[in-house]
């Protein structure tokens, strides 16, 4: 045999340079998911975590009863607020170092509030996390859009964001409760760190540096967006604490209204728009951020008063609360995942999103029915209704929001998204509080009185659900042609 036989023939040209793309897009794929999802987990996680260290922190900083809340609400006013601006700094400045930078204030901010020693302190350094969740947020959600087109690859990958998105709420109070018993508050800070720099390091690794978009920046739509968002979040926030009549309440909410009127007549004048109006062109596109407003309302007003439940009425731990809620998330994710892989393949987003808002509204009047001996085997059907319903709505009220919109768009579009859910927990909270306060307002405080303004709350979660299904209904029956001509014709973006 000659040496030339002996060796091994080439492989046809292009096969080992197509397998290692192909590998190469795989594990690229992977590392973005590991950091756009895990920037997401941080910032929802973050929205419960702390709310378990709460009677810590009270007691160590020296907090008094009415300042205390301003822990939570120093976050979601620079959150809410900001997010519309820091969607338009990613698609400005490049999504990549907005990603990278907004992430690394939050990190650096979480520790600062971990070393915090005062009460000033502690607040500064939530309000950073704040801005820093709001420039991240935006743009790890673009990100992942223009990783994944739209089709297969993108549902999957939304899927997964979905259930992240929503399973954070009861990691945030699974990993508070195992922190704060087994640690110390400061923990709830600290935590990001390690969780940081594995997402910093996965978004240096593999995201792409793409061109940030030329023109000038709408700095006066900017003022009118955080302002107005601002104004309204501190409304509802207000609102929550002393009253849908209070003065403070009533002139907020007013001057909210007026700067986002003046916004929206700025962003019609003006050449490159902070949020393009283009993007509420879409009648379903429209009632998807609506709905997604609607559906976290109801969410998390409720899981405000049932985390209360689970502590005072049940007598459960910080710990055990946490883990009550596993069931809730494990519904979420196979629901997600579900839709992502076959529902979403064979039924029209109309449908989904009807099926799914009736689900979690059932969900809902089943939970209605408890009573201050309730046992948890018996809210065990109602959280799997409720986490099931939720996380086929959240897949398919992201893709619908996102369908169709321009990559030049993406971050704009992410930034209302997000807007959406923000603002949606803050109504739902200032409204599911309101209904509790009317329905045990001269009754002696008891477990049979907070059982009882749950009931009435959750009733009413209920049926703001039902009104979302209904919403669905009529706004999800765009044709595919038009969908088509949406995606095609940037004049109509």
């Amino acid at each position: 045999m000659s040496l030339s036989s002996s060796i091994a023939q080439p492989a046809t040209p292009g096969q080992i340079p197509r397998t290692a793309r192909l590998r190469a897009r795989i594990n690229t794929d992977i590392l973005v998911l590991v950091a756009v999802l895990g920037c997401q987990l941080m910032v929802v996680v973050d929205a419960t975590i702390v709310n378990v260290a709460l009677p810590n922190i009270q007691q160590s900083l020296g907090f008094s009863t009415s300042d205390l809340s301003w822990v939570l609400n120093a976050y979601t006013l620079t959150f809410g607020g900001l997010l519309l601006l820091g969607a338009r700094l990613g698609d400005i400045l490049g999504r990549r170092s907005t990603f990278l930078g907004g992430l690394t204030l939050f990190v650096s901010a979480s520790i600062f509030g971990g070393f915090a020693t005062d009460t000033s302190m502690l607040l500064v350094a939530r309000a950073f996390q704040g801005i820093g969740a709001a420039v991240a947020a935006p743009a790890a959600l673009a990100l992942l859009m223009t990783r994944f087109p739209e089709g297969q690859a993108r549902t999957r990958a939304l899927a997964l964001f979905t259930a992240v998105s929503i399973g954070g709420f009861s990691i945030g109070l699974v990993v508070g409760g195992g922190l704060v018993q087994w640690l110390d508050w400061r923990w709830v800070f600290f935590v990001n760190v390690p969780i940081g720099l594995v997402v910093i390091v996965a978004g240096l690794m593999s995201l792409p540096r793409l061109t940030a978009t030329s023109g000038s920046f709408d700095l006066q739509g900017a003022v009118y967006s955080t302002a107005g968002v601002g104004a309204i979040v501190y409304g509802l926030v207000n609102a929550a604490e002393h009253g849908w009549s209070a003065s403070v309440t009533i002139v907020a909410l007013a001057v909210g209204v007026a700067l986002l009127a003046a916004f929206v007549y700025t962003e019609n004048r003006v050449p490159q728009p902070i949020t393009p109006l283009r993007l509420f062109a879409s009648t379903s596109r429209s009632a998807a951020h609506l709905g997604r407003l609607v559906m976290v309302a109801g969410f998390m007003g409720i899981m405000f008063f049932l985390t209360q439940y689970m502590q005072e009425v049940l007598h459960y731990g910080p710990l055990e609360t946490g883990l009550a809620y596993l069931p809730m998330t494990a519904a979420t994710f196979a629901a997600s995942q579900l839709s992502a892989r076959v529902l979403v393949a064979r039924f029209s987003t109309r449908a989904l999103l009807i099926v799914a808002f009736s689900i979690a509204a059932a969900g809902l009047y089943w939970l209605g029915t408890l009573d201050a001996s309730t046992p948890y085997l018996r809210l065990l059907g109602p959280l799997i209704l409720i986490g099931a319903g939720g996380g086929m709505a959240f897949l398919s009220l992201t893709t619908a929001a996102l369908r169709g919109v321009h990559p030049d768009d993406a971050g704009a579009a992410s930034g209302l998204v997000n807007t959406a859910q923000q603002l949606g927990g803050t109504v739902g909270l200032a409204i599911m509080v309101a209904i509790f306060g009317a329905s045990t307002r001269g009754m002696t405080p008891s477990d049979t009185t907070f059982a009882h303004g749950m009931t009435v709350t959750v009733l009413a979660a209920a049926v703001l659900l039902s009104a979302g299904g209904v919403l669905m209904a009529l706004t999800q029956g765009e044709r595919v042609q038009e969908r088509t001509a949406l995606a095609s014709n940037p004049a109509q973006r």
